[in-house]
């Protein structure tokens, strides 16, 4: 099924971003493949400040995510794989949405503008990694034309996880 898609926008995220995502990511559902509990604020408000060292370096990173109230509803973008196992040297999409708002093609949308942005950035490939259990995070890589090229155990919590890839 084809729909319109939402408008979305993106943003380098600021300081109060932090905060914002700290809030609209404490639900159950939308930690369930990142440990399954909220992170502390301090997280967001590493995360915050790493994207924008990798916006002014790289001219991407996890943008801080806009509905069409310019309602912050969660992140998308790309960044250098942060692991010291998988896709290493590679640039990695990925997302998180607030609970309330999914289902509505906000993923999608942005993260079709992130590749956009990694492409006029010259970056040639992406890599999404996905827990195998996340049938909405699998869907959004099909929807973006992405192709399953590994399964993989996480080295932490041992769970099984698959890695799409996408050529720009």
């Amino acid at each position: 099924m084809n729909r319109t898609l939402p408008v979305v926008r993106l943003r380098v995220p600021t300081d109060e971003d932090a905060v914002v995502w700290h809030r609209v990511f404490d639900h159950p559902d939308v930690m369930e493949f990142q440990g399954g509990r909220s992170a502390e604020l301090s997280v967001y408000e590493e995360l915050t400040a790493r994207q924008r060292k990798h916006d002014a370096e790289l001219g991407f990173c996890l943008w801080t995510m806009l509905d069409e109230d310019d309602r912050v509803i969660g992140f998308t973008g790309a960044q250098p794989w942060p692991g010291e196992w998988g896709p290493a040297g590679e640039i990695e999409i990925g997302w998180r949405l607030g609970r309330e708002y999914w289902g509505r093609g906000y993923v999608t949308a942005a993260a079709r503008l992130t590749l956009e942005r990694v492409r006029a950035a010259g970056v040639p490939s992406v890599v999404a990694m996905v827990n195998a259990r996340n049938t909405r995070s699998i869907a959004v890589t099909r929807r973006l034309g992405m192709r399953l090229v590994e399964t993989f155990t996480t080295p932490e919590s041992k769970q099984q996880g698959h890695c799409y890839r996408l050529d720009l």
